[in-house]
């Protein structure tokens, strides 16, 4: 299997997700550890000089100012840990929390933090052998780094919490045990430096964003098979129109429609049946395209913040310098991850738009009420539209921006705090949601296709027809429709749709 090499400065996304979903190794780089090594050295000699330096020799937040002796640092170390995990809720995913292992590796690599290289190739080990601690989603304030949820990780390094290997929940010295990995006795600054980040944000975020950027794709194969079953207008996106604006989420999803749409005989042009579609329609690329900027803001950040120094203080090795800040502050990400969450939402707010054309017959050019034969002994896809607003609601309640919340901790010595980890769990509350809300308008729309006979549809329409109704059968009398809308959203998880059209164009 290929390495991944880390050295705290170029961790990509797409490797990222190698490792968090498809179980790549990852190692250090030479250059990485003779950071490590030096970095460790300076530590060592402010330990033994008994200087007072925060976090090394003295207590934490409110109690910088205690003094701690050479021979308490162990102790001290292993209370920070301790005594800060306080996470409570249900446990993050796998996922998470191997990204949450990855990215405090690769901080850590880059030789700011003074950790010993034998606790951070401890870190790697569990990543690479598959122990994965159990860390409870909710504690963050996310300043102070994500220090609750990071510290319920550090627990299984010392052999205490909990954790799952091999699908089993061990407790955390059994699983390291079993993996055969020594388990950590810390010593001066390395608790601070494995706690004191913003990996728990960073990870959950990545996680969702990398799925985000295909579920754009996913909802302009969604758009063009409503576009298809409407017979809407292709003059609107005539790429004159998208390139004398200039932007270029809009300019690509444009482009993105007039492939998934070609040759197709159900797409109609202006003057023909009507002058002009509704916003849902002729808008979608400015829609779709503002969340799609928006996507390449957020990466940005992300790939920024995951070769980060995040922790407090920082060693600067060529100085000889310790030096206290605020790295740890999680406000880049917060934003971030809320500004995600509303991209996300809009991409539902939209397809459910599209769902009431298909299924309203004032608004659907000619379909039969609700998408069914039979109305009123039949409902149809009635309530399948319901659903559809019950979560576009819900996603404007979860698109409350978590960041512009502060509650001061530690006695106000940390008077102002990002709530980071929060708009990153939300965001994917949104994603969940408005994956489920491009299903309903993907099983609506092919069921609309139908109707009008199927005529020939676009090269790329055609395709994501296919794959939909491989699993899914036109509906001619009321069943079960949350059945039908489930294998939707499966087909939409594996992105099948998106890697089959692409096997033909490139989307955008």
């Amino acid at each position: 299997m290929e390495k991944i090499y880390i050295n705290g400065n170029d961790l990509t996304l797409e490797e990222f997700i190698e490792v968090t979903r498809n179980g790549k190794k990852v190692l250090l780089t030479d250059d990485a550890v003779l950071k490590v090594e030096r970095s460790r050295s300076l530590v060592d000699k402010i330990v033994e000089s008994e200087k007072a330096i925060y976090g090394i020799t003295t207590g934490f937040g409110k109690f910088s100012d205690v003094k701690i002796s050479g021979e308490e640092t162990k102790i001290l170390q292993r209370n920070l840990i301790t005594s800060h995990s306080c996470g409570v809720g249900e446990p993050l995913s796998e996922e998470n929390v191997r990204g949450i292992l990855l990215l405090r590796a690769n901080a850590l690599a880059k030789g700011f933090s003074g950790i010993r290289l034998s606790t951070l190739n401890v870190l790697l080990e569990m990543l690479n052998k598959g122990v994965h601690p159990v860390i409870p989603e909710k504690g963050s304030l996310g300043s102070s780094g994500d220090l609750a949820p990071l510290s319920h990780m550090v627990l299984v390094m010392l052999g205490e919490g909990e954790a799952i290997y091999k699908d089993q929940l061990l407790t955390g010295r059994e699983a390291m045990e079993k993996a055969n990995i020594e388990t950590v006795e810390l010593t001066g600054k390395e608790g601070l430096a494995l706690i004191n980040g913003t990996q728990v944000m960073t990870s959950i975020g990545a996680q969702v964003l990398y799925d985000a950027i295909n579920l754009s794709k996913t909802a302009d194969i969604a758009a063009s098979l409503s576009i298809e079953a409407l017979n809407g207008i292709v003059d609107a996106f005539d790429p004159r129109i998208h390139n004398a604006r200039g932007q270029i989420g809009q300019i690509e999803t444009a482009k993105n429609i007039l492939k998934l749409v070609e040759d197709s005989q159900m797409t109609t042009r202006q003057g023909e049946l009507r002058i002009q579609d509704a916003y849902s329609i002729r808008c979608l690329p400015q829609v779709h395209g503002a969340s799609k900027d928006s996507f390449k803001y957020i990466r940005e950040k992300i790939e920024i913040e995951m070769n980060a120094a995040t922790d407090n203080p920082l060693i600067f090795v060529e100085e000889e310098d310790v030096i206290s800040g605020g790295n740890f502050h999680g406000q880049p990400m917060a934003i971030s991850f809320d500004f995600l969450g509303i991209a996300i939402s809009e991409l539902a707010n939209i397809s459910e738009r599209r769902i009431e054309r298909l299924v309203n017959p004032s608004l659907s050019n000619g379909l039969a009420a609700f998408l069914v034969k039979n109305g009123g002994l039949n409902s149809g896809f009635m309530i399948v539209q319901y659903s559809a607003a019950s979560l576009v609601s819900e996603n404007k309640i979860l698109a409350h921006p978590a960041s512009v919340d502060s509650i001061p901790s530690s006695a106000n010595q940390e008077d102002h705090v990002s709530m980071g980890t929060i708009a990153a769990r939300k965001a994917g509350q949104i994603l969940d949601n408005a994956r489920k809300v491009l299903a309903m308008e993907i099983f609506s729309a092919c069921q609309a296709i139908d109707l009008r006979e199927n005529k020939k549809m676009g090269k790329g329409t055609e395709i994501a027809y296919n794959i939909v109704r491989d699993k899914i059968e036109f509906l001619d009398e009321d069943k079960i429709m949350n059945i039908e809308i489930n294998k939707c959203e499966d087909i939409i998880k594996s992105n099948r749709l998106v890697e089959e059209i692409e096997k033909n164009f490139d989307l955008n």
